[in-house]
């Protein structure tokens, strides 16, 4: 047997200067041979063990070895079967602790980069696509309403349309794609590809609505009342922002990271003035956080032309949730990391604006509740960095504009309480996943929510009209 090359093969992308100042793509996909070699090193093994790593339970092993044969339509039609957002998750999923954590070829070298692979075969059929829509049954079946159009809404969707169901998408904002498109800066998720993959929902007959609050515009009561959606799948998100609770947080030059990315990604800042929506950046950033919103928010910063950006983060390196990817991209970049760092005031001026961030030094102590080393204050002297902008990226909860009614039962923290197998909420009918459930985490986790939803909301329906065929025999 042939020795398999131990180091993931390179994606080609855009030289870290060049890219820190523009909003392009920064990888650039594996072209055809790369995409083979790459996938010549799976191991084909007989128990695929990083299959149960794919909240989504992609066929992992199937696909790599079509890719390996150059078989990339097969490849493509394996993926796509398991979710409808494979270009998506491609780009964004954190893969390295996921599926490729648990790739054989990881217990002695690096993993095969099945994200990458993911995203080629998506990316190929895109530019290899006939124009023939997607084959799809005659949308007979029962009515389902899914409110909001972030990544568990979309893959619920795309899977009952798949079955039939005659499907209506409900989203707040003007444009489809939830956190996709307001969230995900253009240079790790391009609108073009999500657009694409919106557009195959659409082609498959889901119809999606905008500019609609379900629990403000419409009531959630109406959809399963005079409307007679005969099952509804809630994927609200969680996107409204937590704060420090610092002094100076009210300052001008103070964001929430949901701000400042909506900003610049839903309302493309970023091509101000072509487009129309403006965006206040000094020359100085200061993001506090350090998962991937954060990342996303501080490179985003250095492209709307911040000379200096640092990222404050109370924990270590050790302890971040960044993506390694993201984390890697942001260094490359120029940004700089202030670790065991934490915000205790925001300074500014007479005119009310941000001049500096005042913080205290951190060291670490026994393991929280998080399972993370706990960050304990030193006597250390306090540090004042000077800051014209300041972005909180410290994570985010549900809105409780849709549970106001108390209809349907939610946690303390405001997330809608389901059942664990179903996604069922307190309501009969009434399905829910994603963030709206778990709070802020990863976009196929979100997805893998949808599309367990979309088979029990299919169960259920199914019961139903055997049961009503059943009577009327």
């Amino acid at each position: 047997m042939p020795v398999k090359p131990t180091a993931k093969t390179g994606m080609p992308h855009q030289e870290a200067q060049a890219r820190a100042r523009n909003f392009a793509e920064v990888n650039a996909g594996y072209p055809d041979i790369r995409a083979q070699f790459e996938a010549g090193r799976c191991l084909q093994c007989q128990d695929p063990v990083c299959e149960t790593g794919c909240p989504v339970r992609v066929p992992i092993k199937a696909f790599i070895k079509c890719v390996a044969d150059g078989k990339f339509q097969d490849a493509f039609e394996l993926v796509k079967h398991a979710h409808p957002l494979p270009a998506i998750c491609g780009r964004v999923c954190p893969q390295e602790s996921q599926c490729e954590k648990l790739c054989h070829m990881a217990t002695r070298f690096e993993p095969v980069a099945i994200g990458h692979l993911e995203r080629f075969v998506a990316d190929w059929e895109h530019s290899h696509r006939n124009g023939t829509p997607p084959s799809r049954p005659a949308p007979t079946g029962p009515r389902v309403a899914i409110v909001g159009a972030g990544p568990s809404g979309l893959t619920a969707a795309g899977e009952l349309a798949r079955l039939g169901y005659r499907v209506t998408i409900f989203e707040a904002l003007h444009e489809p794609g939830g956190v996709l498109r307001y969230g995900i800066p253009e240079f790790r998720l391009p609108k073009a590809i999500l657009d694409d993959e919106i557009g195959q929902l659409k082609a498959l007959g889901v119809e999606v609505v905008c500019n609609v609050i379900i629990g403000k515009t419409l009531p959630l009561e109406q959809l399963m009342g005079p409307m007679a959606f005969q099952a509804i799948f809630i994927g609200t998100g969680a996107g409204l922002p937590r704060f420090l609770g610092i002094p100076g947080e009210n300052l001008n030059g103070v964001y929430s990271a949901n701000e400042f990315l909506t900003r610049i990604n839903l309302m493309r800042a970023y091509e101000f003035p072509r487009a129309h929506t403006p965006l206040k950046v000094g020359k100085r950033v200061a993001v506090i956080g350090a998962g991937n919103t954060a990342m996303d928010a501080a490179r985003s910063a250095l492209r709307m032309g911040a000379e200096e950006v640092r990222v404050v983060y109370r924990r270590s390196e050790v302890e971040m949730s960044a993506r390694v990817e993201e984390y890697a991209h942001a260094k490359e970049e120029g940004v700089i990391f202030q670790w065991l760092t934490n915000p205790i005031r925001v300074l500014g001026n007479e005119d009310g604006w941000v001049t500096a961030l005042e913080c205290q030094r951190m060291m670490l102590g026994p393991p929280d509740e998080s399972g993370r080393a706990r960050p304990i204050p030193t006597d250390e002297p306090l540090v004042v960095t000077p800051t014209d902008t300041v972005v909180v990226a410290i994570g985010t909860r549900p809105n409780r504009l849709l549970t106001k009614g108390g209809c349907l039962k939610t946690a303390s923290w405001g997330g809608l309480i389901v059942d664990d197998a179903s996604g069922e909420t307190s309501q009969s009918g009434v399905f829910a996943g994603g963030d709206a459930v778990t709070g802020a985490a990863t976009v196929i986790l979100a997805a893998g929510a949808g599309r367990r939803a979309a088979a029990a909301i299919h169960a259920k329906l199914s019961a139903a009209q055997d049961g009503r065929t059943s009577v009327n025999a």
